[in-house]
């Protein structure tokens, strides 16, 4: 089993589709392992994001990133990353295809509602950066056994 860090960014919770997005992932056939509601202190987005810094983008993320409440996921399943990545859709807007979370509901990449892992050496990072290992709670899907 992979493990993938999802972070809803303020666009989610301000445009009330955060349980659209959510049901996505879980149609994937993904299971939500970890979930907290939190407002990120500057800091902690300046960690998070610590490899864009120096690029033009970068101070427009943080403040984007800490301006409301997030919603900070674990999700855990066969290659993880990779379907989230897939149906997250490409990070630039303008190439993300419709069907996909950002082609459906993003508008602005500066203004992307949803971050994805995009490594397992990523996932691992920014999994602990927000969540201590007895936050997260793996379990079987047992409904193959109820139909």
């Amino acid at each position: 089993m992979e493990r993938s860090f999802v972070m809803l960014k303020p666009g989610v919770l301000n445009r009330r589709i955060c349980g659209e997005v959510i049901s996505r992932l879980e149609k994937r056939g993904l299971n939500l392992v970890a979930v907290k509601l939190l407002k990120i202190s500057k800091e902690t987005a300046q960690t998070h994001y610590k490899e864009h810094i120096g690029k033009p983008f970068y101070e427009g993320l943080i403040e984007y990133t800490i301006s409301a409440p997030v919603v900070a996921m674990v999700w855990e399943g066969d290659n993880a990353i990779m379907q989230i990545r897939k149906t997250a859709g490409a990070t630039n807007i303008e190439d993300s295809l419709p069907g996909t979370i950002r082609g459906d509901y993003c508008l602005r990449t500066q203004h992307n509602i949803i971050h994805a892992s995009d490594t397992v050496k990523s996932a691992e990072r920014e999994i602990s950066l927000f969540f201590s290992p007895d936050e997260i709670i793996s379990w079987t899907d047992e409904s193959a056994h109820w139909f």
